[in-house]
This record gives C-alpha cells, structure tokens and sequence, in this order.
C-alpha cells in the first residue's frame, strides 16, 4: 500500500525524522491558506499523486511549456497560481505512463536552501531476507540511471535482523554520504528513525530523494525533502491507523474492487483476460499466452480457496476491461476442487452474458466433474487438456474473432 508525500512526511517526523514544515491543501483557497502558515518568503507546491518524476512532469491540459508538478512559489499570488494550473488537471510522468495521473492534492512546504542532495532508502533484500539501506551521492536523480551510469557510486549496508540497527551502520551511511562532524551525527539520527519507522509500520520501502544538506538558522541541517513509503498490505490488519491512509483514487478501480473479494488482480496492456489459482501458475499463464503471439491483460490470482461467489467476481472484474477480447482460466484443483469452480465459471458466464471467447483449463481435485459441469453447461466453453493447448486455443479464439 502506497501513501502520498505529505503523508510519509508526516509519518517519519513521528519517528524523529527532520522534514520542513508543510501543509495538504484540498483547494486553491486551502493551498494560499497553508501558505499564509509557513514562515515563507520562498514556498514549494508539490502534486500528490503516487508517481515518481513529478518536478519533470508535463500536464496534459497545460500545454508542453508548462512548468512540471513541483514548482517554487516566492509569494503568495504565485502560490494561488500553481495551485489552479496542478488541481484537477493531467500529470504525466516517466513513472504514470501517458495516460497520467489527476492531481487531487498538493503539499505546501516551506522552502530550503539546498547545499547538497542525497538519496537514501530502506528495503527489504530478497537475496538475504534483511532489511538494506541503500545510499548515494547522487540525490535528486533516478537512482535506476546512477545504477546503470555509476554503480560506484551506490552503497548499500546490510542490517542483520538478529541485532538490529547499530551505531556501525549510522557511521557507514554517513561515511557513504561523505558527512562528518555534527551532520554525520544527524545521518546516524536521521538513519535511527528511519529504520524505526520500517520497523514499526510493516514498511516493504522507504525511500528519500533527496535527503539534503539545508542552511538553517543554527548550522546546517539534514533534512527529508521527498519520502516515498510503501507498506505490505498484508500487514495492514496490525496498523488500522495507516490503512485510514489509503487514497483509493490513485489507484485502479478494477484493483480496488478486486481486493474487497480478496483477489489479486493487477490490470495489464495485453488482450487475453487470465483467471488462475496461484500466482506461480499465473505467471506460467501469462508467459504462455507470450509465447503464442498474444498479451495478457490481467494478473488474476483466485487464491487456493476460491467461492463460487469469488469466481463469479473474478469474471466480473476481468470483463470490466474494454480491451479483453477472450478469457483463460487456468485452475490446478487442490483445496479449491474443480467442480466448485465449473459451478463458479458457468454461474459467471450466464450471470455476465459472456460475449468473448472462453476456454478452461482444469486439472485436479474432482476434474472429470468440472468438466462434465462444463459440458453439460450449454455455454460455449472451450475446454483444453494442458496449459500450452489451452494457449493455443485462447489465442485461436480471440484471432478468429478479430
């Protein structure tokens, strides 16, 4: 689960993090509102939207000379006007896709005064089951371009979960930073409520860009200028308080429907609709589908122990999507015995009015029954014997219909 910057901000300064001061703003009158709280004269307005790249965003509606989705403000009028040209309008960003996203909210932030950019990040390493920190010089650019140009300069510190985070590791991410003296003590803090935080609320990531060197009244100060968190969703049953902070709207509704009937669906750009039992077995699917020449346009996992109900669900949501021209179900029958989902496929097909090819794929618990409920069905319902004839067949179908 994705959370907007304002947010993340709001959520590491719990944790002891150091962000400059800022404001959401729902409205033009809320943003110059906000504005009118911060010390000032210099302000930043940031979208909101769950997307990377925004500084360098273009709005669909304003033109390729627009200025981007992050923009500097130094009164009050200029505030007002960044404000009218972001809400409601197009962001398109290297992260969004073309189709963009619509910026509901904007974020108001005092302004800083930069001396250096940093990029630091908490995540979880597959390879080793531990939590990484990955650090670099680079802040402020596409951590995946100084990968690819520069991987010299990106260290990552491995934090055993046996121990925990040490002083060690505050040492070597602010001697990866090149700080020393009191902002290298501030790395260590600024690293201590970070980790905190990943910790305490289920984090998969945790990612600042830039963590900067800002002058401040009293020396130079540490600071988070952008957080991009994400939680594991599967955790947010422990944290009720930040799954209050989900914002629907940035996400799809097909997605959202599909996790009310705890599916997981993840809508693509193919045209070959996927129902499968096993998300080993889905990739299978999609990868098969490739294979024949054509793309699948879902993701779609039952679960092992799918209702009929949530069958029926499932087809629902896959025939929401326009550009589905024929469906897959591919299901290997353990818990979830084939029979019930032949119930659950016929019920969907007549419930749904199914207009687009369809061909199932059983192997299992009480498949000769599945099969025989399909048969029997008075649906055309092509059934296939293995995976790749069902491939074939879907792929057959949806060609011939074209």
């Amino acid at each position: 689960m994705n959370i907007h910057e304002y947010q993340a901000k709001e959520l590491l300064a719990k944790f002891g993090v150091a962000c400059p001061a800022g404001i959401a703003a729902l409205s033009v009158e809320d943003a110059v509102a906000a504005a009118k709280q911060l010390p000032g004269p210099l302000y930043v307005v940031k979208s909101q939207i769950h997307a990377g790249g925004r500084g360098k965003g273009k709005f669909k509606e304003l033109g390729p000379d627009a200025k981007g989705g992050v923009r500097l403000a130094f009164n009050l009028d200029e505030v007002e006007a960044h404000a009218k040209d972001m809400l409601g309008n197009t962001l398109v960003t290297i992260q969004t896709g073309p189709e963009g996203k619509q910026v509901n909210r904007l974020y108001i932030t005092d302004g800083a005064d930069i001396k250096q950019e940093f990029y630091l990040a908490l995540l979880v390493d597959r390879a080793t089951s531990r939590i990484a920190v990955v650090a670099s010089t680079e802040g402020g650019m596409n951590i995946e371009d100084v990968a690819h140009d520069s991987p010299e300069k990106i260290h990552t510190i491995i934090i055993d979960p046996a121990t925990g985070l040490q002083p060690h590791h505050g040492r070597s991410v602010a001697k990866a930073l090149g700080l020393t003296g009191d902002l290298a003590k501030q790395a260590q803090t600024v690293l201590a409520g970070l980790y905190g935080a990943f910790i305490g609320t289920d984090a998969e990531q945790i990612e600042i860009n830039p963590l900067a060197v800002c002058e401040g009244k009293n020396g130079d100060e540490l600071l988070v200028l952008d957080a991009k968190v994400a939680f594991d969703g599967n955790a947010m049953f422990r944290h009720k308080d930040l799954a209050e902070l989900r914002d629907l709207t940035e996400e799809d509704p097909a997605e959202v429907e599909a996790s009310e009937y705890d599916l997981a669906y993840i809508k693509l750009d193919g045209n070959i609709g996927c129902m499968v039992n096993g998300a080993g077995l889905a990739m299978a699917t999609m990868d098969i589908i490739k294979l024949n020449g054509e793309f699948p346009a879902n993701f779609l996992d039952v679960g092992g122990g799918a209702s009929k109900e949530k069958v029926t669900a499932a087809f629902k949501i896959i025939l929401k999507d326009p550009a589905v021209k024929g469906i897959l179900v591919n299901i290997f029958g353990g818990i979830m015995k084939c029979d019930i989902i032949a119930d659950g496929i016929v019920a969907a097909a007549k419930e749904v009015n199914l207009s687009v090819p369809l061909v199932v794929r059983l192997e299992g618990t009480n498949v000769q029954q599945g099969k025989d409920i399909l048969a029997n069905s008075g649906l055309p319902i092509v059934s296939a014997n293995d995976l790749g004839d069902a491939a074939e067949k879907i792929v057959a179908e949806v060609r011939k219909a074209a």
